[in-house]
């Protein structure tokens, strides 16, 4: 396990090679944010050890770390959509659930809105696909969102909740400020 120095360093690093994530934020103002609450480090640092390679993007008002990984982060691929859908799938049921583990790791999962934004930023998902933040009407059906970019276009479907794959995990986020 890396030490919290190592983490924010490797941070700062990816934060200054990837400039067009965040242009008009500073490293001072993101480590001001890091340093006022250690759950918010603890949960990049989480995002880190699952390969999510969380970086800074700023969306509106809000400064958020997302998991940038250039395909849907290995460590949460896997999974169905939440944990009714764990408890509900009583054949072959995968190990975790993508909200349960986000959940543990103290991030959200990306919405469709944010999901889009990031994809405005850089291609993401070109060969896997990512659970999204599904509304709750929607859930209730049984169904839930995911999407990837294909054909250089991004693409939002639908699922049952309980189903999973290989090539399918979640992106997560925290929001800073």
């Amino acid at each position: 396990m890396k030490s919290n120095e190592v983490i924010i360093e490797q941070l700062h690093k990816r934060f200054t090679s990837n400039m067009h994530r965040h242009e008009n934020v500073t490293w001072e103002a993101v480590l001001k944010e890091l340093k006022k609450d250690p759950n918010i480090l603890n949960s990049i640092i989480k995002m880190e050890e699952m390969g999510g390679e969380p970086d800074v993007l700023t969306d509106g008002n809000r400064m958020l770390y997302v998991e940038f990984s250039k395909e849907t982060p290995e460590g949460h691929r896997n999974g169905c959509y939440d944990e009714e859908a764990l408890i509900g799938r009583k054949k072959f049921p995968p190990q975790f659930s993508a909200w349960g583990q986000a959940k543990e790791m103290g991030i959200s999962i990306v919405n469709e809105d944010l999901y889009r934004t990031m994809q405005s930023v850089e291609p993401l998902d070109l060969k896997t696909s990512s659970w999204l933040d599904t509304p709750t009407e929607l859930r209730k059906l049984g169904g839930a969102l995911f999407g990837d970019r294909r054909y250089n276009r991004v693409f939002t479907y639908h699922n049952g909740a309980d189903s999973y794959y290989g090539v399918r995990g979640y992106r997560g986020y925290i929001e800073l400020k």
